[in-house]
């Protein structure tokens, strides 16, 4: 990756860029505590010839304009070089965090060549496909199809089901314990509770069936997991991989993000 250039994964919570570092966000905070933040994050532009940033949407990727209401709600139609102050001499280049990753994925692991399906399973549910290595988008730059609110036939959605939020619900159900995070709930799992095992087997049950028909007749040969969930995705594999048959399962790599985002360069 180019040194010139600053790369970053904004998230609800935190940024983080390619060299590791990161700074907390609090995405319902107020404009100028959110402007704030962005200018940390990305720091001295002396020298910088290009940002990349992966972001999640609503969001305006050609013009980098802030489009969200359920989060960064407060900047809602400013632009990113404004809140930040940078120079126009900088370019800036704005992705779909979930497509900016399935892009890094494609050139890391070579997948130039078949279909692939991402999903990243954390506070929420992303999706994004790639036919011969290219990925599809929306008009909007946002991934082409979604999962995320499918019906789930019981009246809810899809990610009311996979996602962290998904998890403990379906724990607290089992237990009764409302304390426990997505993450002490694999730790559980990990260490024999049955509770925890069952929570993430549904999961992964609901996540197979639906990908399983999203991905019907497209000669899908790799799916990728991503995102703070999918750390645990061996906990879901068994019930998921009951619906993906003569499909390779692959983790995305480590930095994948941040390798699509420069490939736009």
């Amino acid at each position: 990756m180019d040194t010139n250039r600053i790369l970053l994964d904004v998230g609800g919570t935190f940024i983080k860029r390619s060299d590791g570092r990161s700074v907390h966000v609090d995405s319902n905070g107020g404009a100028a505590a959110i402007a704030a933040v962005l200018s940390a994050a990305i720091g001295p532009t002396d020298g910088i010839s290009g940002i990349g940033v992966a972001i999640p949407g609503p969001f305006d990727y050609q013009k980098g304009v802030f489009l969200m209401k359920h989060k960064f709600a407060s900047v809602y139609g400013k632009s990113l070089r404004e809140l930040a102050d940078i120079p126009q001499s900088v370019r800036l280049v704005f992705h779909h965090d979930v497509n900016a990753l399935l892009l890094g994925c494609i050139k890391m692991l070579g997948l130039e060549e078949g279909n692939t399906a991402l999903v990243t399973i954390g506070t929420g549910l992303g999706y994004s496909f790639a036919q011969k290595g290219q990925v599809q988008y929306s008009p909007s730059g946002s991934p082409a199809r979604s999962l995320w609110n499918l019906p789930d036939g019981n009246g809810g959605i899809l990610e009311d089901h996979v996602s962290a939020r998904g998890i403990c619900n379906e724990y607290a159900r089992i237990t009764g314990d409302n304390d426990q995070t997505a993450r002490t709930i694999a730790r559980k799992a990990y260490d024999g509770d049955r509770a925890a095992q069952k929570a993430y087997a549904l999961a992964g049950e609901y996540l197979g069936r639906a990908l399983a028909q999203a991905i019907s007749g497209m000669n899908v040969s790799t799916v990728l997991t991503g995102g703070q969930v999918s750390q645990s995705f061996s906990l879901m594999e068994p019930s998921f991989m009951r619906y993906m048959e003569g499909i390779r399962l692959v983790q995305a790599p480590p930095g994948a993000v941040y390798e699509g985002l420069s490939s736009l360069f």
